[in-house]
């Protein structure tokens, strides 16, 4: 996966490099890119107890069962993290026990959304926290033009120096341009993480941008077009399913990287197909299936936070036959 081992190493203060704490970051911006770009990435489940409260034991169980495969990077408190019902503070805590438990095994990646200044908030805190990378979500609620993203993104990029990946999805979409100049100004911008699909939007930002950024999907259950864009430069996608059936979802990531038309269509008709079909029955499933697929494995994560639901028994008893399948 060309994941890179490291130390941490304090340095002098003296020395004019700005990090948190005097703590050298593991990965410059450039060598975190070409990690992340050559395998599948985690986008683990934040665990809960029973009062929905931060579950830190459990968690670090999971991370470190996630870990334990060869998975290029593991992104913390992120949507499938349920990242948008935590605080700051749990976030910073999230993300600092992924460092913590596993951050010397993949590189770990923060969330960083809502508005400006909280996102920059979140971005600091992750530096502090000894985070390798940034995924910035679309800035809350509000509608914004060109300018306003490219000020947005621009603010956070100067907050911090990890590496960046723009999240174009729901408020946030970048224009090819946007992201070029974005691009050009920033150096620690890396990457586009597309949420939306739209295939001639996709091919305007990769044409222009080419090899300057890394691509990944970012649509949910990305499985299901994980081939057909990767035509469109995106090496690599976030991977939900990967909480529950890791094995299954590295070997369906080989079959799209080698591009094997006949294994990947056989795992979406025996799995990943079925597995939509119960992911659409609810609002809000597709975050809620993922923490079912740990109940049907016996690795519970706990409930997940309104207002999202869990799944209901039927919907429970489906996935767990399904996953059973390919067990």
């Amino acid at each position: 996966m060309g994941c890179l081992l490291w130390t941490r190493t304090n340095i002098p203060a003296a020395s004019g490099i700005h990090t948190e704490d005097n703590i050298v970051a593991k990965y410059t911006p450039q060598e975190l890119a070409d990690t992340l770009k050559e395998g599948l990435l985690s986008f683990p489940v934040t665990s809960f107890d029973a009062e929905l409260q931060f579950d830190e034991e459990n968690y670090r169980k999971h991370l470190a069962w996630q870990a334990s495969f060869p998975v290029a990077g593991l992104f913390a408190a992120g949507g499938t993290g349920e990242g948008f019902s935590l605080t700051p503070s749990e976030s910073e805590r999230v993300v600092r026990t992924a460092v913590d438990e596993v951050g010397n095994q993949v590189p770990v990646l923060a969330s960083a959304g809502g508005s400006t200044a909280q996102a920059i908030e979140n971005a600091k805190a992750a530096e502090a926290a000894g985070a390798d990378g940034i995924l910035l979500l679309p800035p809350y609620l509000t509608e914004a033009d060109q300018g306003g993203l490219t000020d947005h993104v621009s603010a956070i990029c100067r907050s911090t120096s990890l590496g960046v990946i723009i999240y174009n999805r729901a408020n946030a979409i970048y224009k090819d341009t946007t992201v070029a100049t974005l691009a050009d100004r920033h150096e620690n911008l890396i990457g586009f993480k597309d949420g939306v699909g739209d295939l001639e939007h996709d091919a305007r930002v990769y044409a222009k941008l080419g090899d300057r950024l890394f691509y990944l999907g970012g649509l949910p259950t990305a499985e299901t077009f994980a081939l057909p864009l990767l035509q469109l430069g995106m090496s690599t996608y976030s991977s939900a399913m990967y909480n529950f059936v890791p094995q299954f979802a590295l070997d369906f990531y080989q079959d799209v990287r080698n591009q094997d038309r006949v294994a990947v269509n056989k795992k979406l008709n025996d799995f990943v197909i079925p597995y939509l079909d119960i992911r659409d029955r609810v609002k809000g499933y597709s975050v809620s299936i993922v923490k079912g697929g740990l109940d049907a494995i016996g690795r519970s994560a706990g409930g997940v936070r309104p207002p999202l639901q869990n799944l209901a028994p039927q919907d429970l008893a489906d996935l767990k036959a399904l996953i059973a399948t390919v067990s």
